[in-house]
């Protein structure tokens, strides 16, 4: 009587193997003889145990080389041919085995986990009598076995359900959903200074700087450079809601997109904007001025959202389970850097900033008592340990030099920035807009190489518009 297959351990070994089919041996006056070729040694043991339990013979071949040994001393009744093994392949195996003359009979069902039309031909071609996809029921490789060699288990096996695998264990097709309620931030925007267009910047973007935070059902936003357009247009399909839009400074490439900004015009928007205390104007006036008539033909008077200004002081904002905090980084105007904290992860967002202005030197030596070192070590702190960071390196070594002062990276000490606070990720973001995808594209292997000869191989990839990480 033909047994329920399920999976045991094998009384003789530690290791998973099919529960034997059946007690009863085919009809013959001995065992056949089966050669299992197989080099996965738990799924070669598995088959053995079963076949050994119904009956059958078997002995063992882990590459096709060993299998043409093992056949040419003692010629087996059938053997079982896996396909993907070392030295010599299943098919490979079969070729040999077809062009001599003492075994080009000899009866061969291929068993392999490559389920593809290609195999299936070469296997047919070669004459194999049949094609058995792992993983398979136990029961079912008796009853192929069985069948081949011409013995009475067929019909009893088949009636045992062989082939067919229990209700409980059908696989369920799996198919996952992303889950887009888990916090989140994309990045709308990662060009510097201007907006760059045409076939050669398309890999990157070129739109100027802009990121939003989602976490829960809050919505964060950095920066209102021209990605906030795109932005805008997205957070309309969700309907008004209360948005917080924080500035670093108020350079061109960083508000230029904010009178594009399409739920500022909505009533039912909430949004209130965050940044730091200017050198003159105060942050609506800023804002104010770059609505005026004399540059854009709407005013600030004719945005219908719920808009207000609020200076960022040294208190934490909470904003749900976000808390956003800020360090002024090296550049021209009080520019700052944010950090967004929820829970165990944490992200910075500092797209510009000169650390180690003036320094040309190599990154190896620096430490943080470095005299170098020393007048950043705010931004050091600030950025130490965090999860992601995003911040920019503009320049190129050579470049720099002529651009000392600018308010930009080199990258070289940015790298020499992410070992010393410890970064776990770096995001580049704020490209010049002079390097086009295929100088990015190299300029992120140096900056690999660069962070791997200083001792600090973090992951490290290029932002581009449209990038979204999920934390």
């Amino acid at each position: 009587m033909v047994g329920t297959p399920h999976w045991q351990l094998h009384p003789r070994d530690s290791r998973l193997c099919f529960t034997p089919v059946s007690q009863n041996p085919p009809a013959r006056t001995k065992p056949a003889r089966i050669l299992v070729v197989e080099d996965a040694n738990i799924i070669a043991l598995a088959m053995s145990y079963a076949l050994e339990g119904a009956g059958f013979h078997v002995d063992l071949a882990a590459d096709g080389e060993e299998c043409i040994v093992k056949v040419r001393e003692d010629l087996p009744d059938l053997i079982l041919l896996d396909i993907m093994m070392p030295k010599m392949n299943g098919i490979e195996a079969l070729k040999i085995l077809r062009a001599d003359e003492k075994t080009k009979d000899l009866p061969v069902i291929v068993c392999s986990a490559k389920d593809f039309k290609t195999e299936r031909q070469a296997a047919a071609e070669l004459g194999a009598l049949d094609y058995l996809i792992k993983p398979f029921n136990p029961a079912d490789l008796v009853r192929k076995v069985s069948a081949a060699l011409g013995g009475t288990m067929v019909a009893d096996a088949r009636a045992a359900g062989a082939g067919v695998l229990p209700a409980s264990a059908v696989p369920i097709s799996y198919q996952p959903v992303l889950d887009t309620r888990r916090t989140h931030f994309t990045l709308w925007g990662t060009r510097g200074s201007t907006p760059t267009v045409g076939h050669r910047f398309q890999r990157y973007g070129g739109n100027t700087s802009c990121m939003s935070f989602a976490v829960g059902n809050d919505l964060l936003i950095f920066d209102a450079g021209s990605g906030i357009r795109e932005l805008g247009n997205h957070i309309l399909e969700g309907g008004p809601r209360k948005l917080h839009l924080f500035i670093t400074h108020t350079h061109w490439d960083h508000i230029q997109g904010f009178p594009f900004f399409t739920p500022a015009y909505l009533p039912g928007f909430d949004i209130t904007v965050y940044g730091s205390t200017g050198f003159g104007k105060n942050l609506e006036a800023l804002f104010r001025g770059q609505l005026d008539r004399d540059y854009f033909p709407v005013q600030m008077e004719d945005m219908r959202s719920n808009l207000r200004f609020q200076h960022i002081s040294d208190k934490p904002v909470e904003i749900g389970n976000a808390r956003v905090t800020w360090e002024f980084s090296h550049h021209p105007l009080p520019t700052v850097g944010y950090k967004v904290e929820t829970g165990e992860q944490s992200v910075v967002w500092m797209p510009d900033d000169e650390f180690l202005q003036g320094y040309t030197g190599a990154p190896h030596a620096l430490s943080r008592y470095h005299p170098q070192v020393a007048p950043f070590e705010k931004i050091v702190s600030f950025l130490n340990g965090v999860d992601v960071v995003l911040h920019e390196a503009q320049y190129m070594a050579d470049e720099y030099p002529s651009r000392i002062g600018w308010g930009h990276c080199s990258l070289p000490n940015a790298c020499a920035l992410m070992k010393l606070a410890r970064v776990q990720r770096w995001i580049v973001t704020h490209h010049d807009p002079m390097h086009d995808d295929v100088f990015l594209d190299r300029k992120l292997c140096l900056t690999r190489q660069i962070l791997e000869d200083i001792g600090h191989a973090i992951p490290v990839s290029h932002g581009f518009d449209g990038m979204t990480e999920f934390l």
